[in-house]
């Protein structure tokens, strides 16, 4: 058996922290006076925190200097991890236990590639940091999806091929960078939105073991 590097994003698809992302950014945006909506929230999956901010300011036409800037994501980071506190494994959504248990069965590298700072403190809260070989997170890339470098640090670490590599991802930009890297790319969420990957499943309960077994071999 083929050993090949399996590499998940985090937010949306390992736990949904995107909702906790939502409420603090919201808290910014409503302090600003910008109307931010779930809608608009979709405009930051995968992207920076500072990216994030500028997005949410040109959505109000809102001028800042860098010293606002700074201080609203320190508030944005401290509301956020806030929120948590209280996480524990009941915030792994569903399936994604599962396919994480059959690979580490099937002795295959499992890499985390993310561009949250957090990465760490959600693995350890919902109990399950075990799993992963490699963590490659915002505080190890100076390059944002869909550059690819969160990806290829993965595979490089877990030291596999990238042709080996098969990412799973929630979000456009994400699946862009597995594309660009030469991976194979596994949407996890809407057809319409995440047209660009190669495969695309609404949850990991729609993951069987067989599609697992087809992609190692």
């Amino acid at each position: 058996m083929m050993k090949k590097a399996f590499i998940f994003d985090l937010d949306g698809v390992i736990v949904d922290t995107a909702k906790y992302h939502f409420l603090a950014w919201q808290k910014i945006a409503q302090a600003l006076h910008i109307n931010f909506t779930h809608e608009h929230n979709e405009l930051l999956k995968g992207v920076s925190r500072i990216r994030s901010l500028d997005i949410i300011l040109e959505l109000g036409n809102v001028e800042a200097s860098q010293e606002d800037k700074d201080k609203w994501l320190i508030q944005k980071n401290e509301d956020y991890l806030s929120y948590l506190v209280d996480m524990d494994e009941s915030e792994i959504l569903p399936g994604v236990f599962k396919i994480l248990q059959l690979l580490k069965d099937k002795n295959q590298g499992i890499a985390l590639g993310s561009a949250s700072k957090n990465a760490r403190p959600i693995l350890e809260k919902t109990g399950i940091l075990s799993y992963f070989d490699v963590i490659v997170d915002g505080n190890d890339v100076t390059n944002a999806k869909p550059d690819p470098e969160v990806f290829l640090k993965a595979a490089q670490l877990l030291n596999i091929d990238p042709k080996n590599a098969i990412v799973f991802e929630d979000s456009v930009a994400g699946i862009q960078a597995a594309n660009i890297a030469g991976m194979v790319s596994v949407g996890i969420g809407e057809e319409t939105i995440l047209h660009e990957a190669q495969y695309i499943f609404k949850d990991f309960t729609e993951i069987s073991s067989a599609f697992i077994e087809k992609l190692i071999n």
